[in-house]
């Protein structure tokens, strides 16, 4: 299980970073969109040595260019310049941006970038020791397809292309839905989310699944994406998202240990590997079944609960 998680937000651990995810990055998108088309970029602040992962085109044959699209692949951002030249943004877990006035000051130690323009500046900031986002020139159509995962569109997909594509392998359901190319712009956070309003276990086989398994988890998908892609515009409106994180109040499981499901009421429960967690409802996923990983079982050995009757009891 490839899940990237740093204790969580829900009051009981260390602030959390995750990957943001389709409906962080289309927000994103559309705020950048309002700020950037038809503006000329001036230069670019870099303030990390690892941030810029090519030298040919440099950076600075962007400088001056007028910024003609701004889009979505995945889970990176693509900026579009005169002269077909690109610069994609791949915030990774930390990454953030923000828009602020012009010529802003680029102290801390968390800043990596800032992009002038004469309108704002856009500051390319990743918190963490760890330095992993990252920024690629680039220039054509064929440099920036390069980039994508090809992972499926939940929204314009069927469902039987969604059931065969999961069905390629045999792999549990969180993996499959969380590989960039298996199914586009689906992490950690969402993934919890989904899994949970279908009615699905995080660790059921995607080989095993029935049609009318498939056909809620394509549901589920499309209502939870869209549902928290049109809090985050709300939340934003008129302004430049800010609150880009992990572990949202309105989410049902993740993030959410030991509190409450808001559907049943039964706590909630979470799957540990290393720094690494998912988070589910034993009594609308899994039959009340107590999912094992490494951890409990180490820990607690055959004592472990094995039902949620068992650990009341």
């Amino acid at each position: 299980m490839v899940y990237h998680s740093f204790g969580n937000e829900s009051g009981d651990g260390p602030k959390a970073f995750l990957l943001p995810e389709l409906p962080d990055i289309t927000v994103y998108v559309e705020a950048l969109q309002k700020r950037l088309l038809g503006r000329r970029l001036l230069r670019v602040r870099v303030r990390s040595p690892f941030l810029v992962r090519t030298f040919d085109p440099p950076l600075d044959a962007t400088f001056g260019k007028e910024v003609q699209s701004v889009r979505r692949i995945g889970k990176r951002i693509a900026v579009g310049f005169e002269d077909d030249l690109w610069i994609v943004l791949h915030l990774m877990i930390a990454g953030r941006l923000h828009w602020k006035s012009p010529n802003a000051e680029v102290g801390g130690k968390i800043v990596l970038a800032a992009f002038d323009f004469a309108e704002g500046t856009l500051l390319f900031t990743e918190a963490g020791s760890k330095k992993r986002a990252s920024l690629h020139v680039l220039r054509g159509e064929a440099a920036v397809h390069a980039h994508d995962p090809g992972g499926l569109d939940i929204y314009t997909a069927t469902t039987d292309a969604f059931r065969e594509i999961l069905t390629r392998e045999n792999r549990t359901l969180k993996r499959a839905l969380t590989d960039p190319k298996t199914i586009d712009g689906i992490g950690n956070s969402y993934s919890d989310e989904i899994l949970h309003r279908a009615k699905l276990p995080p660790l059921a086989l995607t080989k095993k699944l029935k049609a009318e398994d498939f056909d809620r988890l394509h549901t589920a998908a499309k209502v939870v994406l869209t549902e928290f892609t049109e809090r985050l515009r709300a939340e934003a409106g008129d302004g430049f998202p800010e609150k880009v994180t992990a572990f949202r109040k309105e989410m049902a499981v993740h993030g959410k240990f030991g509190k409450p499901c808001p559907v049943c009421g039964v706590k909630v429960h979470r799957i540990r590997y290393a720094d690494n967690e998912t988070n589910y409802c034993p009594k609308c996923q899994t039959g009340g079944k107590i999912l094992a990983d490494r951890v409990m079982s180490r820990l607690l050995g055959d004592d472990r609960p094995k039902h949620i009757d068992e650990e009341e009891d």
